[in-house]
């Protein structure tokens, strides 16, 4: 859980007692690591499962205040969206049966989110990467939890950045991100995983942890769409280390890291080294209470809680993270924290990615003198940016320079690897055939979490819209969630027509057309006649070259023009004729007030328009739609009526 008593830095004063005191820290945990006061000798594992709330239709739910309310459980807790929630599982040492609690204990508190939230809210749960149904709505700053952590944050980032996040993520599709906060944050849910490692190790294992991520990654995807597209089989990657990128345009330009990375190269010796990294390229961005002597305190044999650095390193999130943390026997430890794991599709298969990471990670800890000998940071990065693109299609680069796929790599080499590592370990054997026989038929049948998604929405095309498709998808994905079946074994979703879409109408936005042809002011009317005749259109939306819209043409406009003749000897073109101050809506805009409009302007087409650029269109004929499908949502409810 993070720190939540926290400030801004706007004062210098406070900013630079902060930063003495994070100065002091790192030398104190130097001092610790010198005498010997780390824990080592035992590997603990943890996790953080991270979940969405969504609402009977399946779009997210501004409730995690109200659930937290009735949980009392410590364990739970809130994260960044008010859609979302979080629960630490205990830590546990590796070995004998530590993955079967693990798994009851995320069942355990799943099943504890699924009761309050249904009770309390209306609501479900659903674990996912990314959420289908998520629109730009929902990642306003009225979703974010109104803590001053999470408000500070976005200040201090925006104010670092001095502008708008701005991206664009290439996939099936493409989406180009403009956006003024950080919930695009909050768009993402994982399955976080740690690892107890000891001082003396921790470069070695460090280094082996990057290693397999990108295999790792690729076995597990599951966030394939953002906002309707379809990007990355992990999506959450790209959306994350943009989403809170605070570089500006000069820093970006020199190379900064933006502060979401998976490193440039291999930890030389010690922890220590991302520490001071992280320190010397990320500005202090919060504050927190501090101890005032951490030196003093180690030197007299003390435990420091090292509460600056700890938030600091909290405001830096690379993809394995060094973590510094004390037990509950009151010695401090280290751990690696793996992140990119997402939430979902189910327990079971979280629990599998988390034994496929600590079986890999043991048995390379033991087999490898120094990993680096076997591989190159540069092909380790590259591979996880590959599986976060492609999944189990992507190209991976192993020891020794071969170049095989992800698919092909797990099967052959590094679940037996991973096997004889959990073997080492002194895991049950039952549970090794359990959770790693979950990721063989997975990868050998190509049905990750991602690829079910894809898949489903393929199985969908042409029914409904887009909007009632990612509702369908996600019922389905709950519903199958719920039954505790692996991914594996899922049925692709399908569309159903019984649903009740009254919540898939509320907006413009949830059905506007969006897929538009659209002419300049100086092309020729005849294009725009060609344009109706080809596509079967009867508006066409006037815009320039940067999207903006400047007017409409319609069907009538070219009758007019017709029945009056051409008076001029020149050729006509789209701004003789267009309506140069179109009605227009936004994409909030209710369906109610889009009808009353239309109906009082005489209108049979309404622009949608954000910031005067044009987004879609709404036309009597998506009305009429529209109407049919909440006529045929009423009657299923109240047959007789």
């Amino acid at each position: 859980m993070g720190e939540q008593n926290v400030e801004q830095t706007a004062d210098e004063q406070t900013r630079r007692a902060f930063m003495k005191a994070l100065l002091d820290e790192v030398r104190a945990l130097e001092d610790m690591l010198d005498a010997g006061m780390i824990e080592s000798g035992i590997r603990r594992i943890g996790a953080e499962q991270e979940m969405f709330l969504v609402d009977r239709a399946s779009r997210p739910a501004m409730t995690a205040m109200q659930v937290l309310e009735t949980i009392e459980d410590p364990r739970f807790t809130h994260e960044l969206g008010l859609f979302n929630l979080e629960a630490n599982l205990s830590p546990l040492e590796l070995g004998g049966d530590c993955l079967r609690q693990l798994e009851r204990e995320a069942d355990e508190v799943l099943a504890i989110a699924r009761e309050h939230a249904a009770r309390a809210a209306d609501s479900r749960v659903a674990l996912v990467g990314i959420l289908p149904t998520l629109t730009r709505e929902h990642l306003t700053l009225d979703s974010i939890v109104p803590t001053a952590r999470y408000f500070a944050l976005n200040e201090a980032l925006l104010r670092l950045r001095g502008s708008k996040f701005q991206f664009t993520i290439k996939g099936i599709d493409q989406l180009n991100v403009t956006h003024d906060n950080l919930m695009l944050e909050a768009c993402n849910t994982s399955f976080q995983v740690h690892f107890q490692v000891g001082a003396e190790e921790f470069a070695h294992l460090y280094n082996i942890a990057q290693a397999v991520t990108g295999p790792l990654l690729a076995s597990c995807v599951n966030s394939p769409v953002l906002l309707g597209k379809r990007l990355w089989h992990e999506t959450r990657i790209a959306v994350f280390e943009h989403s809170i990128d605070a570089r500006s345009e000069a820093h970006a330009a020199r190379g900064h890291k933006p502060r979401v990375h998976f490193g440039d190269h291999w930890i030389e010796e010690s922890v220590i080294e991302i520490f001071k990294e992280d320190i010397a390229r990320f500005r202090v961005i919060l504050t927190t209470a501090f101890e005032d002597d951490p030196i003093g305190m180690v030197a007299r044999g003390e435990v420091p809680r090292l509460k600056a650095l700890c938030l600091h390193n909290g405001t830096v999130y690379r993809w394995n993270r060094a973590c510094y943390g004390i037990s509950d026997n009151g010695k401090p430890h280290l751990r690696i924290e793996n992140r990119v794991i997402p939430s979902g599709p189910t327990v079971l298969d979280e629990v599998a990615n988390a034994a496929f990471f600590f079986g890999m990670m043991s048995q390379l800890s033991h087999n490898l003198d120094d990993i680096r000998d076997h591989l190159s940071f540069s092909d380790a990065k590259s591979n996880f940016l590959a599986a976060a693109r492609e999944g189990l299609r992507a190209q991976q680069v192993w020891f020794g320079g071969r170049q095989v796929t992800a698919q092909e790599l797990i099967i052959d080499e590094l679940l037996p690897l991973a096997r004889d590592g959990l073997n080492e370990a002194g895991i049950d054997e039952r549970d090794i055939d359990r959770y790693l026989g979950v990721i063989r038929a997975r990868v050998e049948n190509r049905r990750t979490g991602a690829r079910w998604l894809l898949e489903s929405l393929e199985n969908m095309r042409g029914e409904g819209t887009e909007h009632e498709r990612l509702r369908a998808v996600t019922s389905s994905m709950i519903e199958q969630s719920e039954s505790g079946q692996p991914v594996a074994d899922w049925e692709l979703a399908g569309f159903c027509n019984k649903q009740d879409w009254r919540d898939s109408y509320r907006t413009v936005g949830q059905f506007m057309a969006t897929d538009l042809f659209t002419v300049r002011p100086d092309d020729i009317v005849d294009f725009a006649a060609s344009l109706m005749e080809w596509r079967y259109v009867r508006h066409v939306p006037v815009e320039d070259d940067s999207g903006q819209l400047l007017g409409l043409i319609s069907h009538r406009q070219l009758l007019r023009l017709i029945a009056r003749g051409n008076r001029n000897d020149g050729i006509i073109t789209v701004r003789d004729i267009m309506r140069p101050d179109p009605v227009t809506v936004g994409p909030e805009t209710t369906t109610v007030e889009a009808i009353r409009l239309m109906r009082e302007h005489r209108l049979s087409c309404l622009p949608v328009v954000e910031d005067g650029k044009l987004l879609g269109l709404v036309t009597e004929y998506d009305l009429v739609v529209v109407a049919g499908r909440l006529l045929e949502s009423y009657l299923a409810e109240d047959p007789i009526g």
